[in-house]
């Protein structure tokens, strides 16, 4: 596969990317260097080969669901700039 400018410059829009057009060629020739490498990988023959890592092979660590508030209300609330009781306090935005 080989990528033309037009394509080219619509990737980079979609991107947004900035490109001048004298790096328009050597970007296109990144690019289409890089469609090679894929094409590449893509002709290698995987049939039989077992991934190496899976989701079905994954096992997760369980834990306790416990709430807890850490019993740390007074530190968390020293970090507000205004607080009322137990709460922030935040400037009212709808009136």
């Amino acid at each position: 596969m080989s990528l033309d400018p037009a394509t080219v410059r619509r990737i980079a829009r979609l991107a947004r990317i900035g490109i001048d057009e004298s790096d328009l060629q050597s970007l296109q020739g990144d690019l289409n260097g890089i469609l090679g490498w894929i094409e590449q990988l893509n002709e290698v023959n995987v049939d039989g080969v077992a991934p190496m890592v899976g989701t079905e092979t994954a096992v997760l660590r369980m834990r306790e669901d416990i709430v807890t508030d850490g019993n740390m209300r007074d530190a968390v609330l020293s970090n507000a700039t205004d607080t009322a009781g137990p709460y922030y306090t935040v400037p009212k935005v709808v009136e």
